[in-house]
């Protein structure tokens, strides 16, 4: 075996995966150099290029230890608000109204959401 493979086994540890239409999740608890752990969680997408080949993008998030235990609390919170106030079932009709609240910029965010956006993309690396 050589360097990498030895690598390879160090790094990953455990792994599940959630297959969900178009999308796939990968959830694999990694190793440190001092062997300790994380979660790295991966969405897969297979997209088409314009040659008609297949491709897949893939999105990645690094969740350390520290912030497990606050990460999957603030989850939880999420997914009971979401199901209490939209239910499981799911909702694949676009409203009659969405692009024209999507061009006036309603229905996406708050208006106070907006505006932290807006001046947290406003920065001047002169004052960096």
């Amino acid at each position: 075996m050589d360097g990498n493979d030895e690598k390879k086994d160090r790094d990953e540890v455990f792994t599940k995966v959630l297959r969900a239409g178009k999308r796939t999740y990968f959830f694999d608890v990694r190793s440190t150099k001092a062997d300790d752990y994380y979660l790295t969680v991966t969405e897969s997408r297979k997209q088409n290029n314009e040659q008609g080949g297949t491709f897949f993008k893939k999105h990645k998030i690094y969740l350390y230890k520290e912030d497990l235990k606050e990460f999957k609390h603030i989850l939880e919170e999420i997914t009971e608000y979401i199901f209490e106030n939209k239910g499981e079932e799911i909702i694949s009709e676009i409203p009659p109204d969405f692009e024209s609240n999507q061009k006036s910029g309603e229905g996406t965010t708050d208006k106070k959401e907006q505006e932290k956006t807006q001046s947290f993309t406003d920065v001047d690396f002169d004052d960096l």
